[in-house]
């Protein structure tokens, strides 16, 4: 049975890096430490005999007054968040859910939930005793303080959200987190190669292959849990060629893997495949490409006519752009070692030419109706190209000479003055 080829490029880049636990997992599991914590304070703390004593009922007072104060405040603080969302989606896209996929929301909620069930908790335990160690009135003040300390910061957070350049910003800096990661790690000289080896890493091995199909409805792919299917592969002596992205929606019978070399059972390929409602960053260079794609759309539309915004939003873009140029970007797939670094793991990504048409052509077939946007699509394809090698320069030259050519029909005062958004 022939071995995987091994990976001659850094295998430094562990498979640790590219995968994380899903959202409703973390969510989950800090609502549930929250409660238990709380739990276990509730019946202990009213237990203590030692030290300085409160009356039972004035005890049980300021439980009752700070558990319900404390969740009325943060049911009022969702409510108003919860709009925030909605306007967020209406203005920017539908698909914008940094806010809501924000870690922090789901913290704050669990220790609000963790300071109501100590209260509870504290109040029943207390039963029918005079006195109570005055460590239990203590504990629950400070921790009402510190979830109005929460509540106000998850509250600014809600308030940035809705700021068209915080936006922009996070969609950039997530975007450019994506591309450094994700991006095949096999050097810069023979990761721009346009016509790499059958050997090369992140190229499909040759030969036979034993296809695995999806089972059951369509879903999302959100994620890939790539560390178990690496280990799989490696007990299976087999290389996984992974023929979905992160992103795509998957049907079935539609073809998952091709398992080369040796064999990996059908179960633990497709346990890999994290289906979810909606698109990550966690795993998808593109989406931060897409929703700034989405913000410029959304800002040439009749209906709003906001060609200022889609200037903001092509700014990120260029950025995105640029760093993309510079790194190994030619090859649409990456190899994922074991720790051997034999290849166990081929994972799809997007090339040069997914990046630029997603995150640049829906806007630019737009713009001549727009000057300030055209000039401005004009400005990015120019700084792109400045930077780009020549393996990347061909589709860049393309999309520059179709601008050009609708520039010129514009007066001259036209082309010269705008694309700086105001």
């Amino acid at each position: 049975m022939a071995e995987p080829p091994g990976a001659t490029g850094d295998a430094g880049r562990s498979v640790e890096r590219v995968v994380r636990p899903r959202r409703a997992l973390r969510a989950g599991l800090a609502h549930a430490v929250a409660v238990g914590v709380a739990v276990v304070l509730g019946l202990l703390l009213p237990a203590v005999d030692g030290g300085s004593r409160v009356a039972a009922d004035r005890a049980v007072a300021v439980l009752n007054v700070l558990g319900v104060g404390v969740l009325s405040v943060t049911t009022l603080i969702f409510s108003l968040m919860f709009l925030v969302v909605q306007w967020a989606a209406g203005n920017f896209s539908h698909r914008l859910a940094l806010f809501r996929s924000d870690p922090m929301v789901w913290r704050v909620f669990a220790f609000v939930l963790g300071v109501l069930v100590y209260s509870v908790t504290a109040v029943l335990a207390i039963g029918s005793r005079p006195t109570v160690s005055v460590a239990v009135p203590i504990a629950a003040l400070v921790m009402a303080a510190a979830a109005f300390v929460l509540v106000r910061r998850l509250q600014l957070v809600a308030l940035r959200s809705i700021q068209l350049a915080h936006v922009l910003d996070e969609l950039r800096d997530r975007g450019l987190h994506a591309l450094d990661v994700y991006g095949p790690p096999d050097g810069t000289a023979a990761a721009r190669d346009p016509a790499p080896g059958p050997d090369a890493p992140g190229v499909p091995p040759a030969g036979p292959a034993a296809s695995v199909l999806w089972r059951g409805a369509a879903v999302l792919v959100e994620q890939f849990r790539l560390v178990p299917l690496v280990e799989a592969a490696r007990r299976g002596g087999a290389t996984v060629v992974l023929r979905v992205k992160v992103g795509d929606v998957v049907y079935e019978g539609d073809v998952v893997a091709d398992v080369h070399h040796g064999t990996v059972p059908e179960g633990e390929v497709l346990k890999a495949v994290l289906a979810g409602p909606e698109r990550t960053f966690h795993q998808d260079p593109v989406l931060a490409f897409r929703l700034l794609s989405d913000i410029g759309l959304r800002a040439l539309s009749s209906a709003i006519n906001d060609p200022a915004t889609a200037v903001q939003a092509l700014d990120a873009v260029e950025d995105l752009l640029r760093r993309a140029a510079t790194g190994p970007v030619v090859r649409t797939s990456r190899a994922i070692p074991d720790a051997s670094g034999a290849v166990r793991v081929v994972l799809p990504v997007a090339g040069w030419d997914d990046l630029l048409r997603v995150g640049l052509d829906d806007v630019l077939v737009i713009a001549p109706g727009m000057p300030m946007v055209l000039a401005r699509c004009h400005r990015l394809l120019t700084g792109v190209l400045s930077v780009a090698p020549a393996p990347l320069r061909p589709p860049l030259e393309e999309r520059l000479a179709w601008t050009e050519e609708r520039l010129s029909v514009c007066p001259s005062f036209l082309r010269d003055g705008a694309g700086s958004g105001g």
